[in-house]
This record gives C-alpha cells, structure tokens and sequence, in this order.
C-alpha cells in the first residue's frame, strides 16, 4: 500500500461557508440524490458502509441524522458502536462489527466502528501496544475482502479543534435535552486530546488503501461540516456501478 501524505489535524482550515436559506437549499438536493442512488443501490449486488469516525462532540450524530433522514429506513441501519459487551469481548474485535455488515443491496452506518482498535483502545490501553500496531494491517486487509466483494466503503473522520469541543461539552451540560449525552469519560478523555490527534493522524496514514481511503472534514462549523460530508458520501458513491 502506498502510504498517503500525512494529514495534519491542527493544520485543518475551518470556515464557515453557508447561511441558512443555501444551506437548507442545498441539504435537500443532495438528500434528493442520495435517495436516488439508494434506490438504485436495493436493486442491485453492491452493498454500501459508511464509517464515521471524530472525537467527542464533533457531530457525528447531527451527520448521520442528515444522511438518513430522507431515505427508506428498510434499507438501511445505523450501528452506534459502544463498549463490547461480554459476548462481544470473548471474540475476536472484528466479530462483533461482522455480524453487523450490509447484505447485498443495503447501506450500513457505523457511528465508531472497527477503529476503535487504533483509537480509543490504543490510547485508554484497553489493546496492547502489539495488538494495535497489527491492527492496521488487519484492518486493510479487512476492507480488501469487503470491497472485492463488492462492498463500498466510505471512511469519514469530523475534525473539531480542542477549543471547539470545549464550547460543545459546555454547552450540552447546560441543555437538559442533551445533558445525557455527556459523563466523566468525555472530559477524561479531554485530557488525552494530544495523544488521540497522534492515534488519528497514525490511522490515516497506515489504513488510507485506495480501495478505502480516508476523507477528513473540518467541522467547527455544523451546517458547513454537513454539506461537506453529503457531498463526500455522494462523490463516492456515484462511482458505483448500480446498472
């Protein structure tokens, strides 16, 4: 595998590009055409995974909920991947996100997913340093079975600064309708926020196969973030063949 130019996460630009009424504008389109290839896509042999990746708060949610909220839910699934339950952990790590891949004709969303292992397991120790540092090899060759099985898989990573993130975590403990979504883990894992940039930018380097390459989105800015990653999502999979 040729390994990429590496991607710096500080050195990523972010700008604020749209007003509402475009923004809206253009949201609607793209979901338009996303719905299009999805109906393509159920007729045909390929299977689509979405692997969205980013630290705490940067608004994963807000892009998933956009993604899917205008296309036929019988279709697809969205997996929210949190700590491996004790079935889950007696296995091998890739088990438990097998058993949750698309058939034929279907779109799955991994919101986390096996990267967990170069990640939050590398930086938390939950792996040991030799089971991480084979993971990447693992995990390319992982991707390699899915898409010569005709699996397309598109890999996104939402970037928000340090600073950024402050003002969300803040923000959502003063909210009580999003309160729950914050706990002494999130701030924790705060305090490791150098330690995860360097997890991030190892992990775009060594699994960034053509087949799979990763897409990085500035995301300080929601509306601007969002536009962005639908753009992306559509861009790759309108290279698929669904005729």
């Amino acid at each position: 595998m040729t390994v990429p130019a590496r991607i710096s996460l500080d050195a990523l630009e972010h700008k604020e590009v749209e007003n509402g009424d475009d923004y809206r504008e253009k949201l609607r389109a793209m979901q338009l055409q996303l719905l299009g290839i999805q109906l393509a896509l159920v007729e045909s042999k390929r299977s689509v995974v979405l692997v969205i990746e980013g630290p705490d708060a940067a608004g994963k949610g807000g892009v998933i909920k956009r993604i899917v909220e205008k296309l036929d839910p019988r279709f697809l699934n969205v997996h929210a991947i949190a700590k491996p339950t004790a079935e889950e952990a007696a296995h091998h790590y890739f088990w438990r996100f097998w058993t949750r891949l698309p058939a034929a004709g279907r779109l799955a969303i991994f919101d986390r997913s096996w990267y967990g292992r170069v990640l939050v397991e590398r930086v938390e120790g939950f792996a040991t340093k030799a089971e991480w540092k084979r993971a990447y090899e693992e995990i390319n060759d992982f991707e390699q079975l899915l898409t010569d099985d005709g699996c397309l898989i598109v890999k996104l990573y939402l970037h928000i600064t340090k600073d950024e993130q402050l003002v969300r975590f803040k923000k959502r403990e003063g909210d009580p309708h999003k309160r729950w979504k914050m706990n002494e883990e999130d701030w924790r894992n705060r305090g490791k926020w150098g330690q995860y940039i360097e997890a991030a930018e190892d992990m775009f380097a060594l699994t960034s196969p053509r087949y799979a390459p990763w897409h990085v989105i500035a995301a300080n800015y929601k509306w601007t973030a969002r536009l962005r990653m639908l753009k992306t999502v559509l861009r790759s999979l309108e290279k698929l063949d669904l005729k």
